[in-house]
């Protein structure tokens, strides 16, 4: 309210509205109407949304929302159609339409953006712009998280969204959505599953990882990737074949994994096949990887060894980081240099205020 009273009395409330992004599970559909009419706010978050719709609507700013049907799917326990997470009417024998009065239901993108219009026309703006704030697939961390599924389901949603279509609750509307997201984010909360660091459209690198036509048009168009990148160089810290004692193995990967990213071993993720040495050696490559291949990040009480062949197998990469900025994989590298480097302006400054003042 502060931000958009400021805009008002600078003279840009016409052009510029304020928002509040909301989660999919602020409104539902009660056990006596479980269908998208019976969509209305949960009571014990009601006065609250209330409150802020009545703000958004004085000042004609749209509703927003995330929603995401990867989580219908993984939170579903295994009773949800996978297909029904997608766009194609016909996708498979489990995608029956769902029949909401005269209303047809094939996908459930539009089902939970309805059960949402629902509710805001019960609550009285039933022409209330809406936004999907975030909206994606994950690439990995889960078994329905890959790049296949990723990509049909981000393909499928952008031409839904650009054919103004709609929704059976508000034809011919055009959606205004956000895809969730740029990149992975390898230090996010796993809380709610490994997935929560693969949402990215590109990898670390600035690599698309996988063909995306942002027109609508289903072409196999792909997308732009970052040039000039420059990496660290090509080797690898795995396990040492050779290695005899191994009694501190499970610590050491653990202690490898604490502080890089393994989410990719997951059960039915892109590295869950590997042997208990491959394990062992995408774990020490990660935190190698992550300390910008220093010497010292590949030992692991004598347990790994440098190597310059590529032990990527199967699917599962293993990466190697860019060598200067731009990756999040390399934050602990990259915060010990810029200390570093703080550090010794600092020591300069303090010098040179002492020679200042003995003169």
């Amino acid at each position: 309210m502060n931000i958009q009273t400021s805009l008002n009395k600078a003279g840009y409330g016409s052009l510029i509205k304020t928002t509040v992004p909301f989660n999919a599970d602020i409104y539902y559909s009660p056990d006596s109407n479980p269908l998208p009419s019976g969509g209305e706010f949960r009571p014990e978050a009601r006065e609250y949304t209330i409150d802020i719709l009545q703000f958004l609507n004085s000042n004609n700013a749209p509703f927003t929302v995330n929603i995401y049907p990867f989580l219908s799917l993984y939170y579903g326990n295994g009773h949800f159609p996978i297909d029904y997470a997608f766009f194609e009417e016909n996708g498979g024998e489990n995608k029956q339409p769902l029949r909401d009065g005269n209303s047809v239901y094939t996908n459930v993108f539009d089902a939970n953006l309805d059960t949402l219009l629902w509710a805001l026309h019960k609550e009285g703006y039933p022409d209330m712009k809406i936004i999907v704030g975030e909206v994606g697939w994950p690439t990995d961390g889960d078994k329905d998280g890959n790049v296949n599924y990723a990509k049909r389901f981000n393909q499928g949603l952008i031409q839904h969204a650009l054919s103004g279509i709609g929704t059976p609750k508000r034809k011919g509307m055009i959606m205004d959505i956000y895809l969730f997201s740029l990149i992975d984010e390898n230090t996010k909360s796993i809380a709610p599953g490994n997935f929560e660091r693969h949402w990215g459209i590109f990898e670390f690198d600035g690599k698309p990882k996988y063909e995306l036509d942002l027109k609508g048009q289903n072409r196999e168009k792909g997308l732009v990737p970052v040039e000039g990148i420059r990496y660290l160089e090509k080797k690898w810290c795995v396990l040492d074949p050779y290695a005899s004692k191994l009694d501190f193995l499970v610590d050491s990967i653990d202690f490898a994994c604490t502080l890089s990213d393994c989410t990719s071993l997951g059960y039915g993720c892109s590295c869950g096949d590997l042997t208990q040495q491959g394990n062992a050696s995408y774990a020490f490559n990660m935190y190698y990887q992550v300390y910008d291949q220093k010497d010292w990040a590949c030992d692991f009480n004598g347990l790994a060894v440098i190597t310059h062949e590529d032990p990527s197998q199967n699917g599962c990469q293993f990466p190697v980081m860019i060598a200067h900025g731009g990756s999040s994989l390399m934050l602990h590298g990259g915060i010990m240099d810029i200390l570093k480097k703080a550090l010794e302006v600092y020591v300069i400054f303090l010098v040179l205020l002492q020679l200042n003042l003995e003169g």
